[in-house]
């Protein structure tokens, strides 16, 4: 019987790199990639047509957003729990391996390539608590590794895999020549949580909200986010790209702010709030329109009972909404 691997691919050049030394062997590769709010499948897509592999997108949105909220291994620099993440990664990946009858998983980590998520004992923490751990392979270091059960089976040759490890690219880049790979994703980027400003507007979430949507995740997308209080928090849009997105996401307990007479922002008053908050959004609404920022100007208000309203105000002061953003 025709062994078969579960192939974990994100895009990058190790992974794609990982399944082309199993499939040497004769091993069918399945690839597996997976999207949340926070990162999405399009390189892995693009890696997988490269190399003629078939692929299986898996959102993992529900159960990603109770982990990333108090993950057991913490967070990384950012809001990003690589750790808890991949562990993630693997446990779903290893439920695939069992639905389809596969033999194994592989990845394409490295030894000593990432300081905090693929050290020695790194690596063993997440095979240990993705609940299948002797399953998962790592052809590229894995000579420098435990032995895993598909090799002591002798369904995968250990000495025809590799001992790669630290962070030179130098023997990935000429195994890219040998297999004549051109296209393929930096090892760095591409989820939202390692980045600076996303994951500050995220925490901020998080300490003011216990009950998460997939949709306040996507507004942190867009616009300035602004803190009037710890139960008011408003997007102003910056510019006809966001008010479009901010305007795509808003709900019905929302209140929606515009200039009367001057073009400006959309503002997005999430889940409501009183009336000296509607004021004070109102005028930030003005700050950053065409309004003149001197006198009164009018702003209209959309209501989640379906009324309008319009309120007189002036501008806030740029020295005043500083200290609100998130």
């Amino acid at each position: 019987m025709k062994v078969t691997a579960i192939g974990l691919l994100s895009g990058g050049l190790d992974g794609i790199l990982a399944v082309k030394v199993v499939q040497e062997q004769g091993v069918h590769v399945e690839g597996v990639t997976f999207e949340t709010p926070f990162f999405n499948a399009e390189k892995a897509r693009s890696a997988a047509r490269h190399i003629g592999l078939s692929l299986t997108v898996v959102d993992i949105t529900d159960e990603h957003l109770v982990m990333l909220q108090n993950p057991r291994y913490g967070y990384g620099k950012n809001m990003n729990p690589c750790i808890d993440c991949h562990a993630m990664m693997l446990r779903v990946a290893g439920r695939r391996m069992v639905e389809t009858g596969a033999d194994f998983i592989l990845t394409g980590e490295v030894l000593g390539q990432r300081p905090m998520s693929q050290t020695r004992q790194s690596l063993h923490i997440v095979a240990k608590n993705s609940g299948f751990e002797g399953y998962i392979l790592r052809p590229l270091s894995a000579r420098l590794l435990s032995e895993t059960i598909p090799e002591q089976e002798g369904k995968v040759d250990r000495n025809r895999l590799l001992d790669i490890q630290g962070r030179s690219r130098k023997r990935q880049l000429e195994m890219a020549r040998h297999y004549n790979i051109t296209s393929y994703t930096t090892p760095a980027g591409g989820c939202l949580l390692t980045d600076p400003l996303f994951s500050k507007r995220l925490r901020d979430l998080f300490d003011h909200q216990t009950d998460t949507t997939v949709r306040d995740i996507e507004l942190l997308k867009h616009g300035r986010h602004l803190r009037l209080s710890n139960t008011v928090k408003i997007i102003v849009g910056r510019h006809k790209g966001d008010n479009c997105a901010i305007q795509d996401l808003v709900r019905e307990h929302d209140i929606v702010i515009k200039m009367k007479d001057y073009p400006g922002p959309l503002v997005l008053i999430v889940n409501g709030c009183d009336e000296e908050a509607l004021l004070t959004a109102a005028s930030i609404c003005a700050l950053y329109s065409d309004a003149p920022d001197d006198r009164e100007v009018m702003a209209n208000c959309h209501h989640p009972n379906g009324s309008f309203t319009s309120v007189s105000i002036v501008a806030a002061r740029k020295e005043d909404v500083r200290s609100l953003m998130i």
